[in-house]
């Protein structure tokens, strides 16, 4: 247990090259520790024991050959099951898709592939990705690993719970309107959301198409740009990804170029609502910050209170159309209709979607096909894209005083498992302070505020970057980690 609590990607790669232990032997302890630790925390929905062993070798052999392993190469990974892995269940948490099977890889999964990474399984979510607890999956609850009467947070609380728990070293989740930093909040572990079109989404079954980012969950800093490093690019199977260009700050930060940045705090995000002991482990990374030499002002983003109403407009409206085609004939539910059902195609549709579509889903659909109809398009869609329009001008010009947003992630530690299931705006408030990134477009990552042990509910502070700037959040990360960690600053 130490021993995997302890791992991280440059420890994975520098014990296989020392020849420490194999690829092979680390996998399998995983899926030991795995068959133990799981049974309460409930991360995983599938395991791809065969296939992890079965690639753990082929990194054993290319190290035993003298090749060159790539960073990632030999390290046991989670991957949440809205993300196509070929030949591996794909349900996105969903009674829909519960017997479908992936027919090809997503875009990051070729490239995490190619690097020699390792597949365990695939994690627990909330269905379609659509939640902020995973307590909307249709198969199970994941708990938190660090209180198993709470939530991990979501939609990605399996890869976070993975990671967390010590079940994996690193993760993918999604990332819509906080569901890679919320869990990552929750459970203490570091997560990233990437700047818009940074990632490629082919492969992810999509939930609002202007919004869904693929990013990483790790347990640290270093190993969140490694992972992202990895499957960043432009993707011709995905047309809003970029050719972005990036320095070799991104994984080699330079103390003396991250004391030139400024980082900004929105006052409209330091209000009433967010708990005490949040309040106090924020003020505590703040002061960590300004410790780095980090110039710290505060600044404005005045249209940050009509951001959840917002994207709650934007979101289903895509939600709606997204889901269309998961209609239960073309996925795998046909043979479950019954004899009395009807058999004309609109029955079908309604049986099939009734029973495949959970609450959430089918809350969402309603809402996002109401604002996208006759009559109400102008009154709603339109003008919450108008009013996007207003928030991302609210961060272009925050951008031209300061480098860095600083905020909290989420306005609460973990809640208790079915606090808020009963009312869907409380839920949807866990979202308030990470929605607004999505809505702009902003790369931004969760940091927990220090190490948590024996049971304390972790904090998780949220830096946000200019466009494809990932290497300012990730540069002040490690040197903020590194701080922490009473390490040397310097890398």
């Amino acid at each position: 247990m130490l021993f995997l609590k302890d791992l991280t990607i440059k420890k994975i790669q520098e014990g296989l090259k020392n020849k420490e232990f194999t690829a092979f032997a680390l996998t399998k302890e995983f899926f030991d520790y795995i068959e133990t630790r799981d049974a309460e925390v409930q991360a995983y929905l599938s395991l791809d024991k065969d296939g992890a062993l079965a690639a753990a070798t082929a990194v054993d052999v290319a190290i035993a050959k003298g090749e060159d392993i790539g960073p990632l190469a030999g390290v046991p990974m989670a991957i949440k099951d809205n993300l196509l892995v070929k030949g591996l269940p794909a349900t996105a948490a969903s009674k829909m898709l519960e017997k479908y099977t992936a027919a090809y890889d997503a875009t990051v999964i070729k490239k995490l592939k190619e690097a020699g990474a390792i597949f365990l399984g695939k994690t627990n979510m909330d269905e379609f990705a659509m939640g902020s607890s995973t307590e909307n999956s249709a198969f199970k609850v994941t708990k938190n690993p660090h209180d198993l009467e709470r939530v991990p947070g979501g939609s990605s609380g399996g890869s976070a719970a993975a990671v967390a728990a010590h079940m994996a070293v690193a993760a993918l989740g999604t990332d819509t309107g906080g569901s890679i930093r919320q869990p990552a909040s929750l459970c203490g572990v570091v997560g990233l959301k990437p700047t818009y079109g940074a990632v490629s989404r082919s492969g992810a079954i999509a939930m609002a198409s202007s919004l869904d980012q693929i990013g990483p969950l790790t347990k640290t800093v270093e190993d969140a740009a490694i992972l992202f490093n990895a499957i960043k690019g432009k993707d011709p199977l995905d047309a809003t990804s970029v050719d972005a260009e990036y320095s070799d700050e991104l994984l080699h930060p330079r103390l003396e170029n991250i004391k030139k940045l400024r980082v900004g705090l929105p006052k409209e995000y330091f209000i009433e609502g967010i708990d005490e002991r949040t309040k106090q482990e924020i003020g505590a990374a703040i002061e960590k910050i300004k410790s780095l030499g980090i110039e710290v002002k505060e600044i404005s983003l005045p249209n940050t209170k009509h951001a959840l109403s917002c994207y709650y407009i934007i979101m289903p409206a895509e939600v709606s159309s997204n889901v269309a085609r998961f209609d239960g004939i073309r996925y795998g539910r046909l043979d479950e209709l019954q004899e009395h059902e009807p058999k004309n195609l609109l029955g079908i549709y309604h049986a099939q979607r009734g029973k495949g579509f959970g609450r959430e889903v089918r809350r969402r659909v309603m809402l996002g096909t109401y604002v996208l109809s006759s009559g109400y398009y102008d009154a709603y869609y339109a003008k919450a894209q108008k009013v996007r329009k207003l928030i991302k001008e609210d961060f272009d010009n925050a951008f031209k005083e300061v480098d860095v947003i600083l905020t909290p992630v989420a306005p609460t530690t973990a809640f208790k498992i079915g606090e808020k299931t009963s009312d869907p705006l409380q839920m949807y408030l866990s979202d308030i302070f990470t929605i607004p990134l999505n809505l702009a477009g902003l790369p931004g990552i969760s940091i927990p505020v220090r190490a948590y042990e024996g049971g304390e509910l972790p904090v998780g502070f949220q830096l946000i970057g200019k466009p494809f700037r990932e290497a300012d959040i990730l540069g002040i990360g490690q040197m903020y980690e590194r701080l922490r960690n009473s390490e040397p600053v310097e890398l």
